[in-house]
């Protein structure tokens, strides 16, 4: 049977890519995952793993040409080529196993998109001990997500290539467990790793086409260029750098003084403090927050909500919402309505900005804010403009345990439209959120507190939630900023109106 490959998803907003190299050719065998080829987009750089074992067949797309997502790159005879194809195991450094005598390499498995490299955080393994397939052993962290590691087959492991806290690229090693036993295989393994190294460093390495083209129109030779592809291949945003160094050589040296040094701390207190290294999420939480300040003219409006009528809805149908179906029925179901709703209205707090367009959303992908234990993350809902109340509160939850969990992967958390963070479980009264870039807009909910609230000339004591919508003042005028908010106000005190589609 014959299997196609095609161009998997590049990523948001990418519609494109160029076939850098062909790592295989007609007639040879693959394995299953075995890289057949790299594509280069604008951003980033796409391996593309065979979707089966067998024989290399017809390649549709050569090296140079640009190619569309989901278009056919090759075809594979599946089958064919099955029985050799096990010698490829470890899809990098090939000899490894053949001059170890029965090992296998602990590669870095697939990070996501864009992500191109990861910390090992932590080994639950120790040189010597026995590993069952498939047995976790040890964790990566990268700037989104954490990504445990499985044995890839059971046997000993011999040597631990990357210790924690060290940082690997997407196609690095990681340890080597030996299938024959723990006393003969740990000795010759560093052996065995010098061989690819050695072998990388006489190949001769074959540059990306689009990186030769760009390297030729600037003047440039290869080796006025630094490679950051496979084996040093360089690829075409290697030249777009080495060209911007070489035209702007001393503004490169202002960024320099950015970091602040820390003020002097007395010795007494300098014995008392610890210093703890900022994990790879805590830093990219901290880089687009304030890349986020600095991008958008944000501002925040505040409103308040009385919540009496919907208190009172969930009281009244709580227990048959669970019952029927098998999920609480909590108050995000009711603010990811409200805000559906509103932003039909005010299409533009749904909209982003590209250059110099709006990019105007016909959908609601929802972001919640969730904290986990490593720091915040957005997962996104889907299309929550067409989902049920049921439907949106089983999608939270759902998200939240593998927020928590460390489960989340990349797709999960990009994409969103607007975000809807909630500072009230944390007993927060009042605050102004950053916005979630590229969105240009997010709302925040706090604390429910009863207070004296004037209602038709009585004095009444109602519970009243404060709410808060920050907004990019470049795209949202002050008009629509406020419409939304007051058409989310209006919608939680009177539910009906979702309903009536008021």
């Amino acid at each position: 049977m014959t299997i196609e490959v095609r161009v998997p998803t590049l990523g948001e907003s990418v519609t494109e890519a160029t076939v850098a190299t062909w790592f295989k050719k007609p007639g040879d065998a693959v394995a299953v995952d075995e890289m057949l080829c790299e594509l280069e987009t604008d951003k980033v750089t796409v391996e593309v793993p065979a979707p089966a074992a067998g024989v290399m067949g017809e390649i549709v797309a050569a090296e140079g040409e640009t190619v569309g997502v989901d278009a056919l790159l090759a075809t594979i005879a599946e089958g064919e080529g099955a029985a050799p194809a096990p010698a490829a195991a470890a899809p990098a450094p090939a000899a490894a196993p053949a001059a170890s005598g029965g090992s296998v390499d602990v590669m870095v498995p697939t990070l996501g998109e864009s992500v191109t490299e990861a910390t090992v955080s932590t080994w639950f393994k120790q040189v010597g001990d026995a590993v069952a397939q498939d047995e976790m052993l040890c964790e990566l962290e990268t700037d989104k997500v954490s990504v445990e590691v499985p044995a890839p087959a059971a046997g000993v492991l011999a040597e631990i290539v990357a210790p924690e806290g060290t940082t690997v690229d997407a196609s690095a090693k990681l340890a080597v467990i030996s299938g024959s036993g723990a006393g003969a295989t740990p000795a010759p393994a560093p052996a065995a790793a010098a061989t690819p190294a050695a072998a990388a460093t006489g190949k001769d390495v074959a540059n990306a086409p689009s990186a030769e083209k760009a390297m030729a129109e600037a003047g440039m030779s290869a080796t006025q260029v630094s490679g950051t592809g496979r084996d040093g291949r360089i690829m075409k945003e290697d030249v777009a750098r080495a060209v911007a160094t070489a035209a702007a050589p001393a503004p490169a040296a202002a960024p320099a003084p950015a970091p602040v040094p820390r003020a002097p701390v007395a010795a007494d207190d300098a014995a008392r403090e610890e210093r703890v290294k900022m994990t790879r999420l805590r830093q990219t939480i901290a880089k687009r927050l304030k890349d986020s300040q600095n991008t958008a003219a944000m501002l925040t409006t505040y409103n308040e909500v009385d919540m009496t009528e919907v208190m009172a809805l969930r009281s009244q149908y709580k227990d048959q919402f669970e019952k029927k179906h098998g999920v609480r029925l909590g108050f995000m179901s009711f603010f990811t309505k409200a805000c559906c709703h509103a932003l039909k209205e005010v299409p533009e707090v749904n909209a982003e900005i590209d250059g110099t367009d709006i990019v105007y959303k016909n959908f609601v992908h929802m972001g919640v804010a969730a904290g986990t234990p490593t720091g915040l993350v957005v997962p996104v809902i889907r299309d929550a403009d067409s989902m049920s109340f049921a439907a949106i509160e089983k999608a939270i939850a759902e998200k939240g345990k593998r927020a928590r969990d460390g489960k989340l992967s990349m797709a999960e958390m990009q994409g969103g439209t607007f975000t809807i963070s909630n500072g009230g479980v944390y007993g927060s009264l009042m605050s102004s959120p950053i916005l979630n870039p590229p969105q240009s807009g997010i709302l925040g909910m706090h604390k429910i507190q009863d207070r004296p609230m004037a209602i038709n000339g009585q004095v009444v004591i109602r519970p009243m939630m404060y709410l808060a919508l920050s907004y990019d003042h470049r795209i949202v005028d002050g008009k629509g900023a406020v419409t939304f908010l007051v058409r989310v106000k209006e919608a939680l005190e009177d539910p009906r109106r979702l309903l009536m589609d008021l």
